[in-house]
């Protein structure tokens, strides 16, 4: 897809009202320091669209993309690390069950994790959770050129049995560095929103 014109045009915190969008979302989930904006970045063909930080847990809200007037794509807060308490974690997490709740136009769910490591609780916790809700995430392993060629099978093959994944899951490498893995997921994404050609 070439991307005409993106704007962040809604930003909804713990106590917003989630918009009742026309157009169809794709949601992109994950850890608080597993490359999302840098993904969402890579995917708008933007520097700074989402914002990146070396302090993780920046996105404290759910934000809504619009994408060439075609769809949104919704940024949901990292979990993980972000420095916060209990209780607003717990806010946190409300936030996002409602919206995975409450959204008629959500058509997937991408679950990021990083390719070097192991899916640990709370990425197993965040997949079981958007099972749970009526969605088959597709998981996006990140970081892709952190780890050799020979040893990717190896990795993928790590994120499908930690994290339990149900047969047929699709799972895409990605990297931010040399953008490789971005056209497999557009095309996943235009099949998904019906927008292929």
């Amino acid at each position: 897809m070439i991307i005409k014109n993106v704007s962040l045009e809604t930003v909804c915190g713990i106590t917003s009202r989630l918009p009742e969008n026309p157009l169809p979302e794709i949601a992109f989930a994950g850890k608080s320091n597993v490359g999302k904006s840098s993904l969402i970045n890579g995917l708008m063909n933007r520097k700074a669209l989402a914002r990146t930080s070396a302090q993780p847990g920046k996105t404290q809200t759910i934000n809504f993309y619009n994408v060439n007037g075609a769809f949104y794509l919704v940024d949901l807060p990292g979990y993980g690390y972000a420095k916060v308490s209990l209780e607003v974690k717990e806010k946190w997490g409300r936030l996002v069950e409602r919206y995975l709740q409450g959204s008629g136009r959500l058509r997937a769910v991408f679950l990021l994790i990083d390719i070097r490591h192991e899916p640990g609780a709370n990425d197993k916790r965040m997949y079981e959770w958007i099972v749970y809700q009526g969605y088959d995430p597709i998981i996006i392993a990140t970081k892709l050129d952190k780890i050799n060629r020979s040893q990717v099978q190896k990795h993928l093959k790590m994120i499908r049995t930690g994290l339990g994944v149900k047969p047929k899951t699709r799972i895409l490498p990605y990297s931010a560095v040399t953008k490789q893995g971005r056209e497999e997921i557009w095309n996943l994404m235009e099949e998904l929103l019906g927008l292929e050609n």
